[in-house]
C-alpha cells in the first residue's frame, strides 16, 4: 500500500517538475501531473532504458525528460486546439 502512495507522489513531483522545466502547466492539476509522471517514467525508460538513480519505482532522469516530452507535446496540442475554436 505504501508503495503506490510513494509511487503517486513522486509520479507527481516529476510531473510538476517537467511543468517548471517546460514553463507550462500540465491540465488537470495535481491529477494531471501525477498522470504526467507516470506516463513519462514509462516513456523515458522506454527511450532511454533503465539505469542511473530510482525512486518510487521511476528511474529519475529518465522520467523528467520523458515528462518534459509528455508536457511539451500536450501543451502544443492544447495550443493547437485553443486557435482551433478561436
Amino acid at each position: 500500500m505504501l508503495g503506490w502512495l510513494w509511487a503517486l507522489i513522486v509520479g507527481g513531483i516529476i510531473g510538476w517538475i517537467a511543468g517548471m522545466i517546460v514553463g507550462r502547466d500540465i491540465p488537470g492539476g495535481v491529477i494531471g501531473n501525477i498522470i504526467a509522471g507516470f506516463i513519462g517514467g514509462w516513456l523515458g525508460d522506454m527511450l532511454l532504458g533503465s539505469w542511473g538513480p530510482e525512486l518510487g519505482g521511476f528511474h529519475l532522469i529518465q522520467a523528467i525528460i520523458g515528462a518534459v516530452i509528455l508536457v511539451f507535446v500536450v501543451s502544443l496540442v492544447m495550443h493547437s486546439m485553443r486557435r482551433t475554436r478561436s
